[in-house]
């Protein structure tokens, strides 16, 4: 490197702030002291928050498995009659709404909370009673929507609630205004925590550290709160038509009089899809963090990750129909959004492609310790949701394979190894930061194998029973169609995956 490039990465000399106030540093410590007892919940320092956030969402995925399990084992064999129907419908509606509102999106902004600081050398993010503001919304709404399930008051109309099911005709009672008014509560927690990010991102980094030196976490958390700031008002002003009209009878969705039913999946899908993207990205930045560790050296294509990170987040903008091929749209529409479907592949590829060619060029063997089996489980696994993700993108397909098991397994390959692998590989990679000790080893291999094992188990069946006809949100089914194998398969599968997550939760509650 010459000299005058040598001198441009100095950081600038600061002006030496002279001779501290009388007091000050103890002020700072009475204020940053973390309450106890009973004033525990005014705690705004980001490590409690972030903490506690992350405990609580952690808390919300255990109990959506629960009711994944209660569901597998009604569909383990035919003419089961384990739950009635109506108590099906309200578990899959709150299994899917929970792991996508309650625990997705919050799980990540949790991450963000506790470990941007870190990274950015900060005492904490710029408006710490924002951050708790947004916990306890996120907890207090998340917390009333998901005891409904309780009490027999779960919404039935799945996660994405499409009317006219949802409309107060064909589900009366309160049961679909618990989630309208549930998620409009963790709507605005996600956008208050994406505020905080953003200004802490932009505001608290060190003097020196410009955006071309930022962590790539700093970048995926900048982009992905930039999407929800986009993103998540669509979905807020979907739950505030649909309630006015289950509440008023205006017709914004009923077609008989003059609403449309394809207003909804608009405003959702503009919300639904960019979701899978704003899931990915943070958790996309996390493996970016982990690899080069593995591999004892800098990352590969530091700048052209962060253009795959910039153009996922605007590729996921354009694709919001991808969800509705469906649905009798005109065909220059179906084109455009196909085309769009298959172009965001691109900028993933490009991370997945950097990933790869860091451990490829690794100064000593790969170590392959906890975090690193689940950053490779997640490269086998959300490649393969990649392949199909390009596969159902083809129109004529979707048209096949649409609103079928298929695309169930297709949907859990995505999320679970883009977001639920790289969060565990988190889990072993910083616990230390927190809980001043690691993980077992041999407990995390474990917990590692067996939910690799068992998610294969789980769901690489389904795309095999989607293609020979099986429906999602099917209740049970008959005898002799042929699904029965794969669905036991699926359900054994299941509760191996559901063993390994508790492995972990074991391994938690001993450190």
């Amino acid at each position: 490197m010459s000299e005058e490039n040598s001198m441009r990465e100095q950081p600038p000399v600061l002006p030496n702030p002279g001779p501290r106030p009388p007091g000050e540093l103890e002020e700072l410590l009475r204020i940053w002291k973390t309450p106890t007892g009973w004033r525990l919940p005014s705690a705004v320092n980001n490590t409690i928050i972030g903490l506690f956030y992350i405990g609580v969402a952690f808390a919300f995925f255990i109990g959506a498995g629960i009711l994944a399990l209660i569901m597998r084992t009604q569909l383990a064999v035919p003419d089961n009659e384990l739950v009635t129907q109506d108590f099906y419908n309200q578990l899959f509606t709150m299994h899917g709404t929970t792991m996508m509102f309650l625990f997705a999106v919050p799980a990540m902004e949790a991450l963000g909370v506790m470990l941007l600081p870190q990274m950015l050398a900060a005492r904490d993010l710029p408006f710490p009673r924002l951050s708790a503001f947004a916990i306890w919304a996120y907890v207090i709404g998340g917390t009333v929507f998901f005891l409904t399930i309780f009490f027999d008051l779960s919404p039935k109309g799945g996660w994405f609630m499409y009317p006219p099911l949802t409309l107060m005709e064909f589900s009366p009672g309160d049961n679909a205004d618990f989630w309208l008014l549930g998620i409009g509560f963790i709507e605005i927690s996600a956008i208050a925590g994406a505020i905080e990010i953003i200004v802490g991102t932009l505001r608290t980094r060190p003097p020196g550290m410009s955006l071309d030196k930022l962590p790539i976490f700093g970048w995926a958390m900048l982009i992905f709160a930039g999407m929800i700031m986009v993103a998540f008002p669509a979905v807020i002003l979907a739950t505030m038509l649909l309630e006015i009209e289950r509440a008023f009878g205006w017709p914004f969705f009923t077609a008989a009089s003059g609403g449309d039913p394809l207003l909804w999946q608009h405003l959702f899908w503009f919300f639904g899809h960019p979701e899978v993207y704003i899931i990915f990205l943070p958790a996309a930045g996390l493996v970016s963090m982990i690899v080069p560790t593995m591999a004892q050296r800098p990352l590969v294509g530091y700048r052209f990750i962060v253009v795959a990170l910039l153009a996922t987040g605007f590729f996921s903008f354009g694709l919001w129909v991808h969800h509705m091929f469906a649905t009798g749209i005109p065909a220059l529409s179906l084109a455009f959004f196909s085309a769009a479907s298959m172009a965001v592949a691109v900028p993933s590829g490009i991370q997945v492609f950097s990933w790869i060619a860091t451990l490829a060029a690794a100064k000593q063997k790969i170590r392959f310790t906890t975090p690193a089996l689940f950053v490779l489980g997640m490269l086998f696994i959300f490649t393969l949701g990649g392949l199909t993700g390009v596969m159902v993108a083809m129109v004529p397909f979707d048209w096949q394979a649409h609103d079928s098991y298929f695309i169930v397994a297709h949907l859990h390959y995505v999320l679970i190894g883009g977001m639920v692998f790289p969060l565990f590989a988190c889990f072993y990679y910083w616990a230390p930061l927190f809980l001043n000790r690691q993980f077992s080893e041999r407990a995390g291999r474990w917990c590692f194998w067996l939910m690799f094992i068992g998610f294969n188990v789980a769901f690489l069946p389904q795309h095999v029973a989607g293609l020979l006809g099986m429906p999602r949100r099917v209740w049970t089914y008959r005898e002799g169609i042929g699904w029965e194998p794969y669905n036991l398969v699926s359900t054994i599968g299941a509760y191996i995956l559901a063993a390994g997550v508790a492995v972990f939760v074991v391994d938690l509650i001993r450190s």
